[in-house]
């Protein structure tokens, strides 16, 4: 990937990145890529819904994992499921995703990530 041009870091600033643990996750059935929905729990913001294309994961690896999260990006419907914030990760050489991980213990969910 190109890097991209540099910001004002209150553009970074304006984001609200929090951690959150995985409350549920199911195939997305309906996506054009393999894909799930992934139900987060985020602390005092509640629970959050997003599509993530993370299926090379297994269910039971990202069950109850804490993970990082923009929250206060909006919603957008994909293929059907109301997205509600952007789980975080880094692009693998070969195209998967790694998400990004939370070191434990420490961060609670809802916690502010900076």
């Amino acid at each position: 990937m190109r890097p991209k041009p540099e910001v004002e870091p209150s553009s970074f600033f304006d984001l609200d990145i929090r951690v959150g643990r995985v409350v549920d996750i199911r195939p997305h059935d309906t996506a054009r890529k393999s894909a799930y929905v992934v139900d987060v729990d985020f602390g005092l913001l509640g629970v959050r819904t997003t599509s993530a294309q993370v299926a090379h994961y297994e269910v039971e690896q990202l069950r109850d994992r804490l993970v990082v999260g923009v929250v206060n990006i909006g919603s957008r419907q994909i293929a059907g499921v109301r997205s509600e914030f952007l789980m975080l990760g880094a692009y693998a050489s070969d195209g998967r995703v790694g998400l990004l991980s939370v070191d434990q213990p420490g961060p609670e969910p809802g916690d502010v990530v900076g």
